[in-house]
């Protein structure tokens, strides 16, 4: 049984506005000194996005776009070496600001069932809808994440790597809510059980490293996650309601930290530091936990990725995300 791990008090979920690699870099690293993130940038275009990025990263599959998305095919194309080349550029620029770092670090790459149901087969229809097909794309995504994990390793080797996997459509996969390429079915659910120990082989890559899932769609499946391995559950804590309670009482007493995602994605005006973080304590009270374990059960983010965000807002949210965190942990109660 891997060791209870202890996540900084702040990070940022992954992506950023605008295409300059430096620029992203020095706001990741500036905004968190014990957590900084890999910013992915998908305002450059398709091979930045995370799908395309995710996609570059798999071994012996290779991606494409199509007008209908991203698709599957024989030989790596431009756009899986355009995915691949900006990948480069942002763990240059991570590692220029990094040097001599020794604090956690975050990455993050698309999980299995979110990529199955957004990559395409030859035919058209999602790679969901081939259980040989998501074995395979599963098996790739394992082999290029070691494979990605162990360049960010060497390039800022006093890092305590965490990865995140990012799987916002994992709900959608559980309902049988994708709908086929015509649009008039949706693919047949997964056995849970698969699903589960398809995710727990993918956590199981970072060799007891920590790994967070990240879902900002609602009815996140704790329980499952947990069981799966998970170390912390990142979500958009807005949508939340009290059905969840249960689910979260039990991540909690059972060792599973909270990202809790409070802080907007998109501009607007931010409350003070402790008003976005009201809702944490407020929901603490409603399980009944104790206050003290708030400041080590508990990781302040934005509520999703920042792309959609202006620049100079991006920059407030994640500096908000700090002082929000530093709110909870001197006020707990």
């Amino acid at each position: 049984m891997n060791a209870i791990p202890t996540f900084a008090p702040a990070t940022g979920i992954g992506s950023l506005p605008g295409g300059d690699a430096r620029e992203a870099a020095r706001t990741a690293t500036g905004s968190f000194e014990d957590f900084p993130f890999l910013p992915e940038l998908p305002a450059r275009g398709p091979g930045a996005d995370m799908i395309g990025r995710t996609a570059g990263m798999l071994v012996e599959l290779y991606a494409r776009v199509e007008p209908s998305g991203w698709r599957l095919g024989d030989h790596p194309g431009r756009d899986t070496k355009r995915a691949r080349s900006w990948l480069v550029q942002d763990l240059d620029a991570l590692e220029e600001f990094t040097q001599g770092y020794e604090g956690q670090l975050k990455v993050q790459a698309v999980g299995p069932w979110t990529l199955a149901a957004a990559l395409e087969l030859r035919n058209g229809e999602a790679v969901l809808s081939d259980p040989g097909a998501y074995r395979d794309l599963a098996g790739s995504l394992a082999e290029g994440l070691r494979e990605h994990l162990a360049d960010v390793r060497r390039r800022v080797p006093g890092a305590q790597i965490v990865l995140q996997l990012d799987e916002p459509s994992l709900i959608a996969v559980l309902r049988g809510q994708v709908r086929t390429a015509s649009g008039y079915r949706t693919y047949r659910t997964p056995d849970r059980q698969l699903v589960e120990s398809t995710l727990r082989n993918i956590i199981g890559v970072h060799g007891g490293g920590p790994v967070v899932v990240h879902s900002c769609a609602t009815d996140v499946p704790f329980a499952l996650l947990r069981r799966a391995g998970a170390a912390a559950v990142s979500f958009d804590f807005s949508l939340l309601t009290e059905r969840d309670d249960d689910a979260i009482g039990e991540a909690v007493e059972g060792g599973t930290r909270l990202f809790a995602g409070v802080v907007p994605g998109t501009d607007g005006p931010l409350s003070d530091p402790a008003g976005s973080v009201m809702g944490v304590r407020t929901l603490w009270r409603r399980l009944g936990l104790h206050p003290g374990l708030l400041g080590e059960a508990v990781t302040v983010t934005p509520s999703c990725g920042l792309a959609g965000a202006s620049p100079a807002y991006a920059r407030e949210a994640l500096a908000h995300c700090a002082r929000a965190a530093r709110s909870l942990a001197d006020n707990p109660e």
